[in-house]
């Protein structure tokens, strides 16, 4: 869904400004966001840009696993590199450990650079932090980021329990050399840079759409990162609302106070998690472990009911957004490469607004009373995943 609105706002600005100067890294202006809904939308706009590539293909991904769709991405990634393009792809050797090896095969006889992140054979610390950026960078002037990967579950449009939910933003403008930049972070731990003028044109950005955008990268190393650091100047300085829709939800300590705290000062909180249909039981009982406190501090929380819910939105008081492939939880905040967008544009925001209301009407509210009078086994349950909360 494309935005044609006014773009910036006053108070658009107040938070530009804010991040800004607590991030240390600016915003762009004159960037065209098109918000894409489930595989449906997002796959048909990622192949299109891929076969219309005439230059070069950058392409980052944590997931490439199986099913029709990843053969349709190795076919164009190939078909665009026997025609002289260069194709650079660069596959978490962690997440991306289930791809056909036919399909690796291939891409890389058809002149296809392709390389894996980070063996899993090293040690432990590093096997644990993984890059999990999905990044798609076209020509250098077209780039998309979000939560999607390549593989059947995203298909669809989360009609069936088999299709995920999930978001993507495709990108024009000046914000897409910070998402290349994030690519070429990963990209260069796996060799040298080379510079070719053929394919490098680093070309300058005309005005593409009226949205400020601001990229944020978050490295795997020990300690804080800016995601971490971006959502909580996000919570703490909401005003009015904060919509939160993530997979994987395992706030620490902190940021729990900060979502409480924010509820008492008035702000309406509402979390949106997986609910029956998540990929993963027990990460989900690490986040559940939160929702009594939660609960209790006045944030709302939600579980979809469709299918897979896979998004990493939050939006604040109608005016900023950021979406990418940072989850609320622990791995996001310490162990993985993430990156996300941070949209200054109410346009935009309400549009991920209206896809979270739509969400909202798949969901199941969870009843603090009935929380309350949960199973010794469940309860034991959480307490058993509390106790390596800080890896999950």
């Amino acid at each position: 869904m494309t935005t044609n609105g006014a773009g910036e706002s006053p108070n658009s600005d107040r938070w530009r400004r804010r991040l800004e100067a607590l991030l240390g890294i600016p915003a762009t202006d004159g960037n065209q966001i098109d918000v894409l809904r489930n595989g449906d939308e997002i796959f048909p706009a990622m192949l299109d840009a891929i076969r219309s590539s005439t230059r070069s293909i950058e392409f980052l991904t944590f997931v490439f696993w199986k099913g029709e769709i990843t053969t349709e991405f190795a076919n164009a990634f190939a078909e665009r590199a026997r025609a002289g393009v260069r194709v650079r792809v660069l596959l978490d050797t962690l997440g991306s450990r289930h791809i056909r090896k036919e399909l690796v095969e291939q891409m890389r006889e058809a002149g296809c650079d392709l390389r894996w992140f980070r063996a899993v054979d090293s040690p432990l610390t590093r096997a644990n932090h993984r890059t999990h950026r999905k990044l798609l960078i076209c020509d250098e002037t077209t780039a998309f980021t979000g939560g999607v990967g390549i593989a059947q579950e995203w298909t669809g449009n989360a009609q069936h329990v088999d299709d995920w939910r999930d978001t993507h933003f495709r990108v024009r403008g000046r914000a897409v050399d910070g998402l290349r930049g994030a690519f070429i972070d990963n990209w260069i731990e796996t060799g040298p840079l080379i510079i070719d003028e053929m394919f490098d044109t680093f070309p300058g950005h005309d005005s593409h759409g009226p949205s400020t955008v601001q990229v944020i990268t978050g490295a795997a190393e020990a300690g804080g990162n800016d995601i971490a650091t971006l959502l909580e100047v996000l919570i703490e300085s909401a005003e009015q609302r904060l919509r939160i829709a993530t997979a994987y939800f395992n706030p620490d300590d902190e940021l729990a106070a900060l979502l409480i705290a924010a509820a008492h000062r008035g702000v309406k909180i509402e979390v949106l998690v997986p609910g029956l249909h998540a990929d993963k039981r027990f990460v989900q009982i690490v986040g559940e472990a939160r929702y009594a406190e939660l609960l209790e501090g006045g944030v709302d929380v939600r579980c979809y009911t469709k299918t897979m819910l896979h998004t990493k939105i939050l939006t604040v008081d109608g005016l900023v957004a950021t979406v990418g492939s940072a989850n609320i939880n622990q791995r996001s905040f310490q162990f993985d490469e993430e990156v996300n967008l941070v949209v200054f544009d109410p346009d935009v925001v309400a549009i991920l607004d209206e896809h979270f209301d739509d969400d909202l009407e798949s969901s199941e509210a969870v009843d603090p009373a009935t929380w309350a009078e949960r199973s010794i086994m469940q309860r034991a349950a959480e307490r058993a995943a509390s106790v390596v909360s800080d890896l999950i």
